[in-house]
């Protein structure tokens, strides 16, 4: 088995918890340690080391990386370099239910991601069955119907599109036969972890209803909008869940 990106082995049992936009990193993380990790030939990441977990801005810290220019292999990389075995990844979504609303929360089951499909090797080794870790995906679950009051969807399936732009309303109604919420980074990750030998599962906010599926046609500011009234309660839930999920 070959990797042209010098995948380092996981030799720690630490939790890695990636955030976006959902989610202030620094104020969040800002107690921890900031550490610039680099795995050849690669480019560095920023992560803040909090001790018994690790957490990665996906979107960058300080800066801001679009959807489609995310160094999705580089993120990886890094989490294993650090100790990371599993890692709950958090992102925000659009619904495509009417009846799943702005604040729903989901832990995915299974995703779509045609077009989606990063491999750290370069032979048959990227041959691989993915999908996210359902033993891991249920710990979390219970873990977070354990410490919060928030309702959480123990199903549905999550749809990547490339981004950075939102789907047209044609496209979210193509999208909504098959999926339940439409992102544009967990399927990467997802498929990345596993080749990497970390578990991974995610939640994910619904910040917006997908173009086309609310009373107007979406815009920037109600999706920014959505972000703002879920990040508090986001915030403080995972502040409830994480002492759970950092002990495994």
């Amino acid at each position: 088995m070959t990797s042209s990106f010098g995948l380092p082995g996981i030799t720690g049992d630490r939790l890695g918890l990636v955030v976006g936009h959902s989610l202030q990193v620094e104020e969040y993380a800002g107690s921890g340690s900031r550490v610039q990790v680099k795995v050849d030939p690669l480019p560095a990441v920023v992560l803040f080391d909090l001790g018994d977990h690790v957490v990665l801005p996906r979107h960058g810290a300080g800066s801001y990386t679009p959807a489609h220019l995310l160094p999705h292999h580089a993120h990886v990389a890094a989490l294993a370099r650090l100790g990371c075995d599993r890692v709950l990844s958090i992102a925000s979504v659009g619904s495509l239910r009417r009846d799943w609303g702005v604040g729903t929360v989901v832990a995915p089951e299974d995703f779509i991601g045609l077009q989606v499909n990063p491999s750290f090797h370069d032979d048959a080794a990227a041959h691989t069955v993915p999908g996210f870790d359902l033993g891991w995906r249920s710990q979390i679950i219970e873990a977070w119907r354990s410490a919060t009051s928030t309702p959480i969807q123990d199903t549905g399936v999550y749809v990547q599109s490339t981004g950075p732009r939102f789907e047209t309303p044609a496209e979210v109604r193509m999208l909504a036969t098959f999926g339940d919420v439409v992102g544009m980074t967990i399927v990467a990750e997802c498929i990345l972890a596993k080749e990497a030998g970390i578990r991974f599962a995610a939640v994910c906010t619904v910040d917006n209803m997908a173009n086309g599926l609310g009373d107007d046609l979406l815009t920037a500011e109600e999706f920014r909008s959505g972000i703002e009234e879920n990040r508090v309660r986001l915030r403080s839930d995972l502040k409830a869940v994480l002492p759970a999920l950092v002990r495994g």
